[in-house]
């Protein structure tokens, strides 16, 4: 987890002014990889008190666009956000409980994968998604449940 100072530094290296919404927001993605907006929100209040949807909303659109965070939406579910940006790494998602980890790229540098056909494309990123069931739904419930 970085430092106050550390997550300043990151906003001003990215050309954000530092702002407690911020901080804060960078903060809880930082804390809690792959949290929906609602979780952010839900930290970011116990931080700062008060702070609107809105607010979240626009931080989070902020530093996503600035590349300090990763916006993802695995199917059927909400979007997430991490702070591992720049390596393009891929998740495995459980289809019991919803649980996403990290997984490291699968062959090589970035894209990760060599598609078949590129049909002209420049491709410069892949997404792969491993779904699965965590170590702890097998555990409680050996019977397969999907999202």
């Amino acid at each position: 987890m970085p430092s106050p100072s550390e997550l300043e530094q990151m906003l001003r290296g990215a050309d954000l002014r530092v702002t407690r919404p911020r901080l804060a927001v960078l903060s809880a993605v930082h804390e809690h990889p792959h949290a929906d907006t609602d979780s952010i929100i839900h930290v970011v209040r116990q931080d700062l008190g008060t702070v609107s949807h809105q607010a979240v909303y626009d931080v989070l659109r902020a530093l996503t666009g600035a590349g300090l965070l990763r916006c993802i939406q695995p199917s059927r579910s909400v979007a997430r956000y991490e702070a591992r940006v720049g390596d393009n790494h891929h998740h495995v998602v459980c289809r019991s409980c919803g649980a996403i980890a990290d997984v490291d790229c699968a062959v090589g540098a970035a894209p990760c994968l060599t598609a078949a056909e590129d049909h002209g494309f420049v491709i410069d990123e892949a997404e792969v998604i491993y779904w699965a069931r965590c170590a702890a739904c097998i555990a409680t419930n050996g019977t397969m449940t999907t999202l």
